[in-house]
């Protein structure tokens, strides 16, 4: 319904939503939360299969985007690790790999996987949610943070690769459910019974992925950074933008996923 307009930027492809719910089947001692979770039996296995995804983690859950032509890839792929549903008129209709048979198309094997840079700001971040119905007391304040606090504009030239801060703040509304990632210093602006976090209130810190603008097209920037951080069990929030890609990850924890990714990098060379 939006307006064509010479300021908005549209990505050719159509995206569907992919869900992931746990049976309960979880292997013992897996602690670790976030896109960690999912590493291994979704963004792994698609990465493989050359299928590009968006993540979208939130503070209930975690959300993979998948190109609309890919779908049946994405159900070849991952049948035989879970019973796929898809939604029609508001029910769950199981899918069988058969539902696709006659458009699924064998991946072309992937292409050695680019290297990208990351960026670890010193920002401190937190993860929240707000209840649905508490949602207007804070409005005029998100509509300010969203619209009208803006950062100077973003200059390749002058990056660097130790970023000392980084403007960044996340908001979104699924079925009811509202989640919000800012930084610690946006947070002091809000009321602070109004906000709502885990009980130990940790805060999370960030490594930002990509050096230029990532695009579509490429698979494997996701698994790059969450197998890692999957092996070592360490729990991750993982939001797909436009132009680059961010892991949130325990404020106690970012020297070890530098050092993470900086072996990723240098064993990629």
């Amino acid at each position: 319904e939006l307006p064509p307009s010479e300021f908005m930027q549209v990505a050719d492809s159509t995206w569907l939503v992919l869900s992931v719910v746990s049976n309960g089947r979880e292997p013992p001692g897996c602690q670790a939360t976030g896109v960690t979770k999912i590493a291994r039996s979704v963004i792994a296995p698609l990465a493989e299969h050359h299928v590009s995804v968006l993540m979208l983690s939130t503070y209930q859950t975690d959300f993979i985007l998948v190109r609309e032509r890919d779908l049946p890839v994405v159900i070849h792929t991952l049948a035989g690790e879970f019973d796929i549903y898809k939604e029609e008129s508001g029910e769950c209709v199981p899918v069988t790999c058969d539902d696709v048979s006659n458009g699924f198309l064998k991946p072309k094997p992937p292409a050695s996987p680019t290297l990208h840079p990351v960026q670890s700001p010193q920002t401190r971040f937190c993860v929240l949610t707000v209840a649905p119905d508490t949602l207007p007391a804070i409005a005029t304040m998100l509509i300010d943070v969203l619209f009208y606090s803006h950062s100077p504009p973003w200059d390749a030239a002058s990056s660097s690769q130790d970023l000392d801060s980084i403007t960044f703040f996340s908001f979104s509304l699924i079925e009811g459910y509202i989640s919000i990632v800012m930084d610690a210093e946006t947070q002091k602006r809000f009321p602070s019974d109004l906000l709502l976090t885990s009980s130990t209130g940790e805060l999370w810190r960030m490594v930002r992925i990509g050096g230029q603008p990532l695009g579509f097209d490429e698979c494997g920037i996701v698994a790059q950074i969450a197998e890692p951080l999957a092996a070592a069990d360490i729990s991750a929030y993982y939001i797909s933008t436009f132009n680059f890609d961010h892991a949130l990850v325990p404020e106690e924890g970012i020297a070890e996923v530098i050092q993470l990714l900086q072996q990723r990098q240098e064993n990629g060379r």
